[in-house]
């Protein structure tokens, strides 16, 4: 069935080809139908000797060897239409070996059509132009990054006791379904748009890429030269310098009560709050050296951010799910969205930079009430062991008990019947650490588990404190959450089977009890700098764990 979906598919298009490349009057359609004929037994002949997996190889069979930039007379419209979408690419640098060999392409057209060519010459430049569009694509659908070089990167990382994971997830469209689809709707740059991703706003941020690199055209903003710290109502020399930055980036509005002079007056604290907050800082309208460094990052390291984020999202989970959970690490913050809007947000705790939250995703799947905390090996090795050698009864203290394994006839043993030195080090601890359901267990009193391989999920903390942060990179890699009560009645919307009022009872208790969830939810875990938010704004955020310096030294040059 498959099979002859394939030879349905492959016989529409080949009808649709020739309405795409075709058009005319009826001579002309003719002459160019012979020509391609022709072109098409000279092309199979001259891929004959090329590897079956060879990006041409591939397409022309995929399009029955008819070609697809070249006409008798005159190129066909798609390939002006990529020459102008490479052109109009403002994330592609013109000084690019890509830009260059896209005019060089357009200028050996116009060498081709405009003066006497033989059928050889215009199947040769087919063929370039061929490799040209997959070059773009390649650019367009995956990105600059080299996520080789970034996994070699990271896996270093380990020298300095940092276990950083990143799962990427393949773009679903590829060079050939690209233009694939190009052929059968008739349009090149529909096809690309086809292909962007859908998800995390990313149409937007292109957008905002696009001012930004005009912004940079323009000249970029000035540098904002302040001593010490700057407060409202004080005036300072580099107070227009600060108005003309932020004005430049949409951030200052004039307001009538604004005398534009030195004072550091209420209309440009308004604009200074606004910029604080798109950046993740202490928004009071106080600029102070956190605020500074932000203001005077360059309108071009603001366009690399923007580029690699970009292409981070290019290599995220594409859900077709309705609901969704995002959370976002540098933002320290989680969002639950309902067909792209946002429904409820809250602030989480992340891994410290020692202990990095991983980037992947999974499903939300089941729901732990007053849940027992499994202690790591890592955690036991590092800070357990340590404890027990100063004190046996360290761990009782904690309300932690020590098995002699995890089988359901391990036995407890005490924290002094243990030689723990020999296990400072070694590869294997056989002893389960466990602390009881409380208050004081270090994942509260809800867990919500989505089964990964770096055992991280989401949990309640004692540690409510932690939230007044605003960077909160604490954790060991597991995510806190602020509300997890709000998070476990927004599960329970949507599964009838767990029933709110019955798992308030529980949590008055110590009963450990388990919930699997009738209806998942995907849950993604992501590392995004720069991005536009619900309310369309520009976003930016501390590199809290090093990853965007990783990435930019893993950039491949087009």
């Amino acid at each position: 069935m498959k099979h002859l979906q394939k030879l349905i598919h492959l016989f529409l298009g080949t009808a649709v080809i020739s309405l795409f490349l075709f058009s005319g009057s009826a001579a002309a359609k003719t002459a160019d139908i012979a020509f391609s004929e022709k072109a098409s037994d000279m092309m199979i002949q001259a891929l004959k000797p090329e590897p079956d997996k060879s990006f041409l190889k591939q397409l022309y069979t995929e399009l029955f060897y008819l070609p697809i930039w070249i006409k008798k007379d005159k190129p066909s419209k798609v390939s002006q239409e990529l020459f102008d979408i490479i052109k109009s690419d403002r994330s592609l640098e013109r000084t690019t070996d890509l830009y260059q060999n896209a005019l060089s392409l357009e200028e050996e057209m116009h060498q081709l059509y405009d003066y006497p060519s033989s059928i050889v010459q215009k199947i040769n430049w087919e063929f370039k132009m061929s490799q040209l569009y997959e070059e773009y694509a390649n650019y367009v659908i995956y990105g600059s990054i080299n996520w080789g070089a970034l996994q070699a990167r990271l896996s270093n990382l380990r020298v300095s006791a940092i276990t950083a994971g990143w799962i990427t997830y393949k773009p679903e469209e590829n060079p050939l379904s690209v233009i694939e689809n190009a052929v059968l709707k008739g349009s090149l740059k529909k096809a690309f748009a086809k292909a962007e991703p859908h998800k995390y706003h990313y149409r937007a941020l292109r957008k905002y890429l696009d001012k930004y690199i005009a912004i940079k055209e323009n000249g970029g903003w000035p540098t904002v030269n302040i001593k010490g710290v700057l407060r409202p109502d004080h005036r300072n020399t580099a107070v227009p310098d600060l108005r003309e930055r932020l004005l430049i980036t949409g951030d200052y509005i004039p307001c009538d009560e604004s005398d534009e002079s030195d004072l550091y007056d209420n209309c440009l604290k308004k604009a200074v709050i606004r910029f604080q907050k798109r950046n993740g800082l202490s928004a009071k309208g106080v600029i102070g050296k956190n605020t500074l460094k932000a203001l005077n990052q360059t309108v071009d390291e603001r366009i690399t951010i923007i580029k690699i984020n970009l292409d981070r999202i290019k290599w995220l989970h594409e859900r077709p799910d309705n609901r969704h959970i995002i959370i976002n690490i540098p933002d320290y913050r989680l969002y639950y969205e309902v067909n792209g809007k946002l429904k409820m947000t809250m602030k989480v705790i992340v891994g410290k930079r020692k202990n990095p939250t991983p980037i992947f995703s999974n499903r939300v799947k089941s729901v732990v009430l007053n849940p027992y905390w499994n202690v790591p090996k890592s955690i036991i090795q590092k800070e357990m062991i340590p404890k027990l050698l100063r004190n046996p009864h360290a761990m009782a203290g904690q309300g932690i008990d020590i098995y002699t394994g995890w089988g359901s006839n391990a036995e407890k043993v005490s924290g002094g019947s243990v030689n723990w030195a020999q296990y400072r080090y070694s590869k294997t601890v056989p002893y389960r650490f466990a602390q009881r359901p409380g208050n004081r267990n270090a994942l509260g009193r809800i867990k919500f588990l989505f089964p990964n391989q770096f055992s991280v999920y989401m949990h309640d903390t004692p540690t409510k404190h932690l939230f007044k942060s605003n960077k909160r990179s604490y954790s060991h890699g597991c995510i806190r959450l602020e509300k997890p009560k709000l998070m476990m009645k927004t599960i329970a919307a949507f599964n009838p089977n767990f029933k709110l009022n019955k798992a308030e009872k529980i949590l008055k208790s110590k009963k450990n009890t388990y919930f699997t969830l009738e209806n998942t939810i995907p849950i993604d875990v992501v590392y995004l700098t720069a991005w536009v938010d619900y309310d369309g704004k520009l976003q930016f955020r501390d590199d809290v764990y090093k990853y965007d310096e990783l990435m930019i030294a893993s950039v491949r040059k087009w």
